[in-house]
């Protein structure tokens, strides 16, 4: 190959993150739901994770007395297959698509509670655990998939252990926001005010990073939980252009970040029609 066209390759490649592809064409990955542990609020199960699993990635939900117990979606979606293989492979099984090529699968259901087609939220029951298909005992088998690829499982932000039995406590359906303001702006912050928005929609956050003197804003919603809808947050630093992140979002809007060490901030959100906006303050 010439020096003419190598050159000419590796300017091909190196504009292809602008466009937003990779090398093989594909759009980078969308970031997942987040995903619960797809049992009631407060349910304790064990994640098991095995090195030859099919698919490899796949979880194995564990409890004594497991058969029967409900089993909730994991993240809002709509359903797109309600199969029954018998005694074979998944036995009695759903699939639910969250959108942006994150699909989930349950598998070994003793009964099946929704139809293809059917839209269902975060925590909405849609069968039971059991014992269907080829296994050796009762358990729900669970996938996380990427584009028909399944990944290692995250719930509720934490990952999943591999190679290994871990115990997770539901917080599915639980009646909050499963997100904290801290998650939402990530390490280093710390809430210094917040607002609780009218009609008890939500509330807005205003963090601190003493660190790297970035200030953060979210507003997480309590309403309408799982199903994307109007809500936004704004930081404006004085002197400074207003940052704003609107839009509708199932659980959040933010993070929202600038850095101001010492200098006033006005800081906000909203929920549906319900707003809060600060005056400056929070100055040093």
């Amino acid at each position: 190959m010439s020096r003419l066209r190598r050159l000419a390759l590796l300017a091909a490649a190196a504009a292809l993150p602008a466009l937003g592809l990779t090398l093989a064409g594909q759009a980078p990955a969308s970031a997942a739901p987040n995903f619960q542990v797809p049992f009631k609020c407060g349910v304790t199960v064990t994640a098991a994770t095995f090195g030859d699993h099919r698919p490899q990635n796949s979880v194995d939900f564990q409890k004594a007395g497991i058969t029967g117990m409900p089993v909730l979606a994991s993240a809002s979606g709509t359903v797109t297959r309600v199969e029954n293989r018998g005694a074979e492979s998944y036995g009695r099984w759903i699939e639910i698509d969250h959108g942006s090529g994150w699909t989930t699968r349950y598998a070994h259901l003793s009964t099946q509670s929704v139809s293809v087609g059917q839209s269902v939220t975060g925590g909405k029951q849609i069968g039971t655990a059991g014992a269907t298909g080829n296994v050796s005992g009762p358990h729900l088998h669970f996938e996380e998939n990427l584009n028909g690829v399944t990944q290692r499982a995250v719930l509720n932000g934490v990952a999943v252990p591999y190679y290994d039995h871990t115990s997770f406590t539901s917080k599915n359906a639980c009646g909050g926001n499963p997100y904290s303001a801290e998650e939402v702006c990530g390490d280093g912050f710390s809430v210094v005010d917040q607002q609780a928005l009218a009609n008890s929609s939500g509330t807005a956050y205003l963090l601190y990073n003493a660190s790297t003197k970035a200030n953060c804003v979210t507003t997480l919603k309590s309403t309408s939980l799982g199903t994307a809808s109007a809500v936004s947050a704004f930081l404006e630093v004085q002197g400074s252009a207003r940052v704003t992140d609107s839009g509708d979002f199932t659980y959040y809007a933010g993070p929202v970040k600038k850095t101001a060490a010492a200098t006033c901030v006005k800081w906000g959100g909203s929920v549906g029609s319900n707003t809060y906006e600060s005056g400056f303050e929070h100055c040093g």
